[in-house]
């Protein structure tokens, strides 16, 4: 729980610093909307890849004869993680934008 109440906490102060230059702005539509999805994603891909670290150094440590391919499971999983996780951010970074209006 108290884990929780801490992600919880750093995804508010995430949330804040990427969303306080667009609401000092002097215009009348803001939109912040990709700065929050882009702090949820980087949030969810740092909690998850951590989580895979922590796994992989214990199952080492228990088994170290089963060492290399820990390592490379760890790592093809961290990559898959990643990759998804560049694409949420560029999502993010898109919807963020204002869209021109032809005209």
């Amino acid at each position: 729980m108290k884990q929780a109440i801490q992600v919880g906490a750093v995804a508010i102060a995430c949330v804040l610093a990427m969303s306080s230059s667009v609401m000092a702005a002097d215009t009348a539509l803001i939109q912040f909307s990709g700065a929050i999805g882009a702090a949820i994603t980087i949030l969810g891909a740092g909690y998850g890849i951590g989580k895979i670290g922590a796994a992989a150094v214990e199952s080492i440590a228990r088994q170290p004869e089963v060492a290399g391919n820990i390592q490379t499971a760890m790592i093809i999983a961290a990559a898959l993680i990643e990759g998804a996780t560049f694409f949420a951010l560029i999502v993010c970074i898109l919807r963020g934008q204002p869209f021109p209006v032809a005209g």
